[in-house]
């Protein structure tokens, strides 16, 4: 459960606390938004909104918990969509039509626990004034280390 109250070992001051990373157990957490979920706003608005938020994600790294970010999208931003067909991927054009809801943007947050989690996405909540949404990753995932990705 999320909860309404503060995130526990987090200062009155709403500030995350200084600790050493080799003395936490870390836990990957997705921070999330949807598009739709963004009222309208202004050009100066999203310009102000994105400022804010870049300062909450320049946080996160100076904590050491950030893992990726990346924000702006919508289904304009979409490439293609994949679908398997008789064995075979089939690739089309745009987004998947039946998708009702379209990734926002997102961080990738290496964090001890729930309750850090909660912080960092209410953080991005407050500056933002959109919901987000956390999910705890069930393991350690895989990333590339190096080199371009291209087989």
């Amino acid at each position: 459960m999320c909860g309404d109250g503060q995130a526990a070992g987090y200062e009155e001051s709403g500030e995350a606390p200084v600790r050493g990373r080799e003395e936490m157990t870390m836990a990957e957490y997705l921070i999330t938004f949807n598009d739709e979920w963004v009222p309208e706003h202004t050009a100066e608005e999203v310009r102000e909104k994105g400022k804010a938020a870049r300062a909450v994600v320049a946080e996160m790294q100076a904590e050491g918990v950030l893992i990726f970010s990346n924000g702006g999208l919508d289904r304009s931003t979409a490439v293609c969509s994949v679908e398997l067909v008789d064995g075979e991927p089939v690739f089309t054009d745009g987004p998947y039509v039946e998708t009702k809801e379209h990734l926002g943007g997102f961080a990738v947050v290496d964090v001890p626990d729930d309750a850090a989690a909660r912080y960092w996405a209410g953080r991005l909540a407050t500056v933002l004034d959109w919901p987000q949404e956390v999910h705890r990753f069930r393991g350690p995932g895989e990333a590339r280390r190096s080199g371009s990705g291209v087989k």
